[in-house]
This record gives structure tokens, sequence and C-alpha cells, in this order.
């Protein structure tokens, strides 16, 4: 274990003392979030991605320990475990170290040198291999070998028999398999060539070839696509002119009988076994980095989008735009619930559409609607056309719209969850309700997605799901409990994500509530089937109960240190009425003259906690989102053809890739902003170091393709100038 800490605490950069402890909280059945915000003296505030990564890595790191004793066990087990072997695999410090150790003595199915051992060539392989200067030459020696009995006729039967055991032997050899796998990585190269002559999107790599070491994530990802689609054929080329001398260099001695049948032997073990499958293990490992790049950018696409502010205290309409089936409407109070519903046809020709503005226009003024959200999908640039013209039509109203991302609402809308949810409304008004609070809540309604349906990936279906939903529900549960929930509000998907709790005492707290009233305190939620102590502590400080006549209960403060928070007010001179009413202006100046250190040690508590209790007190019930830039919010609509070369525009970023960013700027179809594009004066490996999902952007139209819809931007002013932040 002391190995693990101390791997640990070298490859995250922090102290082993803290490593250890965020171990021990691990496996005590602590959850990252809790961890990560109320256990901050133990592990030096260390952020919840940081604990996610450590907690991923330890895992790694101990299934590397088990695998380690399993394959010692094997070995022992066929009485070959050497004091050699066994240092050797302590040192492994990957799978493959490990597995490469383990390769002569994993049990094989026949082979070729099996056959040749079976005929009783191993000696004359090893005499060969031993290259002595004073041996015999390899054709003199195999003659002590025909027997024809066993199946050796003649010296070339006896030789080749000896080549192939020589063969297989080398191959076996992990110092061999590790300087060729070192020497692939670093100067192998990944080829890819077309299978035929048809067009298709993978055109870009019909002839390409990229050095291992400059290949990115997603042209790993588009080229394993595409042969599995049958557009391309791809190989990792590594030089045999480059292999074959290494290999030799380690196996064979100049000027001795033996030389030139062992370099052939060598020869025959790399084309025949070596290459083949250091390929396939290059391949994999390719794969297996661009698999964790890809689920690394979803996960960072994703926090952000979750985190996107709410538009609160509006009443809302949804549009889900459709053709056939026509335009779902809903519309919902500011609390999200459904006030009332509509079909509309407005591509169905101009009568039509006149009709649908008429109903909407009507559903406005008979509600109050202040905001109206629009799904991206199917007619939603039709859609989006109707409702600009409609808001022409209402100047004294100070009606907005969005368009919001409708992916993964029609797979809400069909679940079971919906249909508990709005039993009343078909599958499609169902969209159109989730749109609607998409604007509203964007967080309270995305959890009730699979997360690999929200759509701010690339590749996401090529991806280990296991992997990638464990990336994507540990970002999910972070956003969750960083924002907080109201326990008398939330249903019971979103209270699913809070630390502590499960499918099963979520909606044990939503049937509780419904028949008991509403949560007046904190610890009553201990009164919940199931919730115990430990889910107590867990979940505590996430929960917020504003009906309780306890300011502490309104805020991120855990009950543990509702003690530490009273006796900080009694300090400093104030009291909780007095953080109710918000005057606690002067708090942070009287704790700064009292000191921080004394004032924690006072208080019972670490520094980190108490900066943490000031945060709350000064603004209780605060939500982290609305210091956000606020969702840029459209009255008009162009089109394609409105947009011209150097126009300035504003736009969000909707989603980011490996290759750049794409910024929805008002014409139904997302514009793209090259990383090469974007707005920093130094080179970055990744438009997320600069970017993120929901920013709001000053973007400028570089070309602009009508036919083939495409929209090329840059964040570079034309005139050179430095162009100001995102907002």
């Amino acid at each position: 274990m002391d190995k693990i800490i101390s791997a640990l605490a070298r490859e995250l950069g922090r102290s082993a003392e803290h490593v250890e402890n965020v171990v021990r909280l691990l496996d005590e059945g602590n959850t990252i979030p809790f961890i990560a915000r109320y256990r901050k003296e133990l592990h030096g505030a260390m952020d919840d991605t940081t604990l996610r990564s450590l907690a991923d890595r330890l895992q790694s790191l101990r299934n590397l320990d088990k695998r380690r004793e399993e394959v010692r066990a094997a070995v022992e087990g066929q009485g070959k475990l050497t004091p050699a072997l066994s240092a050797a695999l302590d040192a492994a410090a990957t799978l493959s170290e490990v597995e490469d150790l383990y390769l002569p003595y994993r049990p094989k199915r026949r082979t070729r040198a099996t056959v040749a051992r079976e005929k009783g060539l191993e000696p004359l392989a090893e005499l060969l291999f031993d290259q002595d200067p004073r041996g015999p030459a390899p054709e003199e020696a195999a003659r002590a070998y025909i027997d024809p009995e066993k199946g050796v006729e003649t010296l070339a039967d006896a030789l080749q028999g000896a080549n192939d055991i020589l063969a297989e032997d080398l191959s076996d050899d992990a110092g061999i398999r590790k300087a060729l796998r070192e020497l692939t990585l670093k100067r192998g190269r990944l080829v890819s060539k077309a299978t035929g002559e048809e067009d298709s999107v993978y055109r870009l790599y019909y002839d390409f070839a990229q050095p291992l070491s400059n290949l990115q994530g997603y042209q790993v990802l588009a080229i394993n696509r595409g042969e599995r689609e049958g557009f391309l054929k791809a190989t990792v080329v590594t030089g045999r002119e480059l292999a074959l001398p290494l290999l030799c260099r380690r196996v064979v001695r100049p000027g001795t009988p033996a030389m030139e049948f062992v370099k052939a032997a060598a020869e025959d073990a790399y084309d025949r076994l070596i290459y083949p499958s250091l390929e396939r293990e290059v391949r994999n490992l390719l794969t297996e980095q661009a698999d964790e790049g890809a689920i690394r950018t979803f996960a960072r696409n994703l926090r952000p989008l979750l985190l996107q502010p709410p538009v609160k205290g509006k009443v809302t309409m949804g549009l889900d735009p459709g053709y056939r089936n026509g335009c779902k409407v809903a519309v919902v109070d500011p609390t999200g619930k459904v006030l009332d519903t509509a079909v509309v046809y407005p591509t169905f020709g101009e009568k039509k559409k006149r009709e649908a503005m008429d109903t909407l226009e009507g559903l406005i003024r008979k509600h109050g609607v202040e905001r109206i959200a629009i799904g991206n999908g199917t007619a939603g640039r039709e859609t989006e056309q109707m409702t600009a013209q409609m808001l022409k039509e209402l100047p004294e109203r100070r009606v907005r719209y969005l368009v919001v991302s409708e992916a993964g609402a029609s797979v809400y809308s069909a679940s079971p969850l919906a249909a508990e949810e709005f039993p009343q409304y078909d599958v499609n008004l169902r969209s159109a309700i989730s749109i609607a609070r998409r604007l509203q809540d964007p967080l309270a309604e995305l959890v009730k997605i699979d997360p690999k349906a929200i759509g701010v990936g690339q590749y996401q279906h090529d991806m280990p799901q296991a992997r990638l939903d464990e990336a994507l529900s540990g970002v999910v549960e972070d956003c969750v409990n960083a924002v907080g929930v109201d326990v008398n509000t939330a249903s019971a998907p979103l209270l699913t994500w809070v630390a502590g709790l499960n499918r099963t005492t979520a909606k044990n707290i939503v049937r509780y509530r419904e028949e008991n009233g509403p949560f007046t305190a904190r610890k009553a939620i201990l009164k919940v089937p199931k919730v115990g102590p430990k889910a107590f502590e867990q979940c505590a400080g996430f929960l917020r109960v504003p009906e309780s006549g306890n300011l502490l209960d309104h805020t991120g403060v855990h009950p543990e240190s509702y003690a530490a928070a009273e006796a900080l007010l009694t300090l400093t001179g104030y009291t909780l009425a007095d953080a109710a009413e918000g005057k606690l202006a002067g708090l942070e100046q009287r704790l700064a003259d009292y000191g921080e250190e004394r004032a924690a040690q006072a208080c019972g508590v670490g520094v980190p906690t108490l900066r943490d209790v000031v945060k709350e007190l000064l603004k209780p019930g605060r939500d982290l989102r609305e210091e956000l830039p606020q969702p840029l919010l459209r009255t008009d609509v162009m089109e394609l053809k409105d947009l011209k070369p150097g126009m300035e525009l504003q736009g969000t970023v909707r989603n980011v890739v490996d290759f750049g960013a794409f910024v929805d700027i008002g014409v139904h179809q997302d514009g793209l902003v090259h990383i090469s594009e974007l707005n920093t004066p130094r080179r970055v490996r990744h438009p997320l170091e600069v970017l993120s999902v929901g920013d709001v952007v000053t973007v400028w139209v570089k070309e602009v393709e009508e036919g083939r819809k495409r929209i090329a931007l840059t964040m570079r002013r034309p005139d050179g100038i430095q162009n100001p932040p995102k907002i």
C-alpha cells in the first residue's frame, strides 16, 4: 500500500499524507463530493476533478497489484518462479510489462515451437543460440538430431524446428518486447489507405500517414470507425530497417558459426510473431488513449452545459419543432408546472403558419410568457424564423427566445420516467415540456437524461461505454452537489445524484414529503426510510431546506459545522438573525482583524472549512450558476445567405472538440472556429484550454459554403487587434 501511496503522490504532485487520507476516506465509503467539500483539511483542498483522477488511478494501481500477484502465483504453481523474475514483477510499472514477463509461462495453444519441442529439438535451439565461438556450424550440430521416427527426416527439418523454438523464445522475451514497443511508439507511423474509390466522410484518411507521437485522438477514432465501416485499411509502420538492427544487437554475437542462423531466427521472430503482436498492442494503446482523451473532452464539455445559468422566475414556452407531426408547444410557469399545451403546423403553408403564430401569440398573452425555448432539431430553422417574425408583431412585450439543444429530449420523453411524471401528455408534448424546462433550469432537466445522449462529445458511441458512463456520471454528480438541491421541490431523478443517496432513498424522500408535507429541518431527513447516519452524513450538506427556521439549513454548511458557524458569528459580534437579514457586511474584515487561523482554532475547524462557512453565511442559499454569464437571448434570426466574410457576431459555444469549437451565431447552423482561429496569443494543445460550452464569444465570419451548409468563423479580429476575452 505504501508503494501505491507514493506513486499517487508523485503522479499528482501531492503530499503522501494527503493522498493517504483520501485513500482512507474512499475505503471508508465516503463519496467524492463529500470528501471534496467537507474534508478539505485532510486532503489539502483538492477539487473534485483531482479526487476523481486519484480514485481512478488508485483503482488502476490496485488492479495492477492484483494482476501482478496472479501472475506470480501462476508461475510459482509451475515451479518456475525465480528471485529475478519475482523482482522483475515487483518493478513492473504497467500491465503490459507484467504480461510481457508472464508470456513465456502463459499456457499456449499448439504452435510450431511446441511441435519442435515435442520432436526433441529444444537442446539444438539452445546450443545454437549460445553462439559459442568454438561451437559447431548449425548444419553440423543438426546432424545429431535427425530422427525419422520423431518426424525429423532432414537437416532442414532439424534447423527449421530449432528456428521455430528460438523465434518463439525471442518473441516471449520481456526485454525485447519492451525495447521494440518503445521504438514503435517513438518512431512508428499510423498509415491508412482507402479500400476502394467510393467517396465518403473519411476521404481525409484515404492516403494518410502520421507519426504516432503527433497523432491526434480524433484521427485515431476516425480511422478506427472508417476501418469498421470498410472504407479504410490502417497499419502501424515502424520500419523494419530500424527494428531488426535493435533486435539483432540484443541477441546476435558477431563472428560466431551460428551468427547467421540466430540472425535469421530473429528476423523470423520479428516478422511472424513480434511485429503483428506489437501492432495490435500499439493500435489498442492508441485507441485507449484516444478514448480517454475523448471521454475527458466529453466530461469537460458536459460540466459547463449542466451548470448553465438558469432562467428563473419566467413563464416559459417550449417549442419542439417538427414537420409531419407539427410543432409541439408547452407553456410552463416559473416552477416548471405545465400551464398549457398545443400543436401548431407552421411548415404546412402560409395559412397554417399564420394560424400557428396567432395560436402562439394567444398563449403568450394569456399566460404572460416572457421566454421561449426552441429545440434545435428537425424543422428548427423554420420554427425559429416563425418565432422571430411573431415577436416583431409583439413590440410591447419583452419576449426573448433561445435555441436550446434538444439532444436526448426524445429519449427522455419516451422513457418510463417521463410517463410517470407526465402520464396525461403524449410523447411529443413531453419533449416540448422538457425543452421549456431546459431553459428554466438546465441541470434539473438534463439529469433525467443519459449523459451520453446530451450531445457534447465526439465519437461517444465508439468509446468503452462503461468507462464513459463512469466518467460522465461523475461529472453529473459533481455538478448537482456543487449547486445543491432543494429537498422539498427536487424530483427523484435529481435527488438520485446527491452524494450518499440512490434511486431507492431518492424515491423515499419524495414519498415521505408527499405523505408528511415539506421537510422543515435537515435532521428530519433522518426519518426517511433507508436514510441512515452514513447516508445522512454524505447528503445533508448538499440538501437545502428553505422551509426550515434554521438559516443554516438553507446553506451548504454541513450540520457537523453548525456549532462552528454559530461560534464564528458570536466571535465576530453577529447572530444568525443578522445573517438572515443580510447584515454581515463587516464579517470578513472582523475575521481578518481577529486572524483566520486563530478563529478557526477557536471554532474547532480548519481554515478551509472556516472560509466555506463564511462564504455560505454571506450568501445563504446562493446558486453558483447565477454568477456565470447569462445565456444569449434573441429576438431575430438571420439566414445563411445573410452572412458575409468579415461580419462581426456574438454567439454561444455549443460544443468543443479536439480541432475547434462549434458556435451558435443565430443562423440555425453552428459555425466552426478551428483551433488555429482561437483568440489567444499562444498556441494551445486543446480548445478547452480557452473555451467552454456555454461561453458567449465574439466571432467574425471567415468563409461561408451555402451548398454544404458550412460556416468558418474566427475569433481573431480582421484588423489584427487583440479581441476582448469571452464574456
